[in-house]
């Protein structure tokens, strides 16, 4: 299974150290399904509010996994773990799980250890709006998010740092002669390693305005030259303070060649 370009740099930038990943706005289950084949973790969840597409996406992952934990199964308590049938084509050490759920509503209190939240397809406002109810309701857990918002990315920066979230790292993706920010966050407020740093937000980001070739600066700079444009047109006619303040922001950035 072929994954977009976009979908593909978000699971690169996971890694092994999540009891439960959760795929939130899962649509058809492609993320999902690719982090199963590749056993990022030892429990997958896809999540959608719609549920003919959850139904859909459980009859086709049951058909690629065995698994003890198919929504059309009877219940089966997460802490239980069955011995799974393998098959050619199953990830035996990792169980999978649908949920027909809003994403604010995710039961992460069920399962114990670390989470991994991949939210991405969505407007930054309603990302954040989920986000608060995420943390609110889990307040001692320590949650890293993925997020890729497709508009409202100024915004979202700067509720976040009103979250006190901690950036991991932040890259940027040109799919389809379109631009996409992508955020790896936590809850954490100090580095838990030197491997992974964690980071301020930024309200304008750092780290994606560097490309370690020249075509990635290239893009860069493109994809700056269009957040300028964007925010001039909102300024015309209008003497708007906090937009000025933002076109200054964007104004002041230096595409520059990241240092390996």
């Amino acid at each position: 299974m072929k994954l977009s370009k976009r979908l593909t740099q978000i699971e690169a930038l996971i890694t092994a150290e999540y009891s439960h990943i959760w795929d939130t706005c899962c649509d058809h289950g492609h993320l999902g399904t690719s982090l199963i084949l590749h056993q990022k973790a030892p429990n997958i969840h896809l999540v959608d509010i719609v549920p003919d597409l959850i139904t859909q996406l459980d009859e086709k992952l049951t058909r690629l996994f065995a698994n003890p934990y198919s929504a059309i199964q009877p219940t089966i308590q997460p802490t239980i773990q069955p011995t799974i049938q393998t098959t050619p084509q199953s990830a035996a050490q990792t169980h999978w799980q649908t949920h027909c759920l809003d994403i604010s509503e995710l039961p992460l209190q069920q399962y114990p250890g670390k989470h991994l939240i991949t939210i991405a397809g969505i407007g930054g406002d309603l990302m954040i709006q989920c986000m608060r109810r995420i943390i609110s309701e889990h307040p001692t857990l320590e949650i890293d998010f993925i997020l890729c918002p497709v508009r409202h990315l100024h915004t979202l920066r700067h509720q976040l740092i009103e979250l006190n979230m901690t950036l991991k790292k932040e890259v940027l993706v040109k799919e389809n002669k379109i631009f996409y920010e992508i955020l790896m966050l936590s809850t954490a407020s100090l580095p838990k390693d030197q491997t992974t740093p964690l980071n301020p937000v930024s309200p304008i980001g750092e780290a994606i305005w560097q490309g370690k070739t020249a075509k990635e600066k290239s893009e860069a700079q493109e994809y700056l030259d269009i957040k300028i444009q964007h925010y001039l047109k909102m300024q015309r006619g209008v003497d708007n303070p906090s937009v000025n303040k933002i076109i200054q922001a964007y104004q002041d950035i230096n595409i520059e060649m990241a240092i390996n």
